[in-house]
């Protein structure tokens, strides 16, 4: 039994929420050590723009793909993890000072997303808009959800679709030298769940 579980620790357990053709998004149930380089390797494509900070550790991984409160999502090409999106409960950034001066900082109600990225290689083909896509749908659909923040660089988020406010701009945002801003996104009010059904767990796009 022990050795069981030792090797559940190692694989990670998702589920396919959306896939066309070779190409899927998993929500991460839970992150397991055999995929932490991948991830690692992954998050190295942030450091150009967000800074090594950006670059995810085993501690990070840890930390934050295997809380309850977060919300994970991997996108895999043939099998192979291209990219991956996370949010995080901005309470669980507590140790941020931006973080603690959010006006919903201890509200419930925010997610903060800490990491977005798809491989240069996998670029273009509309895969990075899926992820995007099936992570905001999903927010949505947790109860207490009603914000999703960010960092992103300046002018970026003036691209985005929805109800998007600048919170703030930061300049030499992580010792990158480019002034980053600070933004929200107002999910709008839950709907009315007993008129709807749940989103399906796959489906085909």
């Amino acid at each position: 039994m022990k050795q069981l579980s030792l090797d559940i620790e190692h694989r990670s357990k998702s589920r396919i929420i959306a896939s066309s053709g070779v190409f899927q998004v998993e929500l991460l149930q839970h992150v397991g050590e055999d995929d932490y380089p991948q991830l690692i390797k992954i998050s190295e494509h942030l450091s150009d723009e967000y800074g090594e900070k950006a670059v995810l550790s085993k501690a990070t991984i840890h930390k934050y793909f295997n809380k309850p409160s977060s919300l994970p999502f991997i996108a895999r090409y043939r099998g192979e993890i291209i990219g991956f999106i996370i949010g995080v409960a901005i309470e669980d950034l507590s140790s941020e000072p931006w973080a603690r001066l959010d006006e919903n900082f201890g509200e419930g109600n925010t997610l903060y997303t800490y990491a977005f990225v798809i491989m240069d290689k996998y670029k273009g083909n509309g895969y990075a808009k899926i992820l995007k896509r099936v992570y905001l749908s999903w927010a949505k659909k947790r109860d207490s959800i009603r914000f999703i923040t960010g960092h992103v660089k300046l002018g970026k988020s003036s691209k985005f679709t929805g109800d998007i406010k600048i919170i703030n701009r930061v300049d030499n945002w992580q010792g990158t030298g480019f002034t980053f801003e600070y933004y929200s996104r107002d999910l709008g009010p839950k709907p009315d769940f007993t008129q709807t059904q749940n989103p399906p767990l796959a489906k085909t796009i």
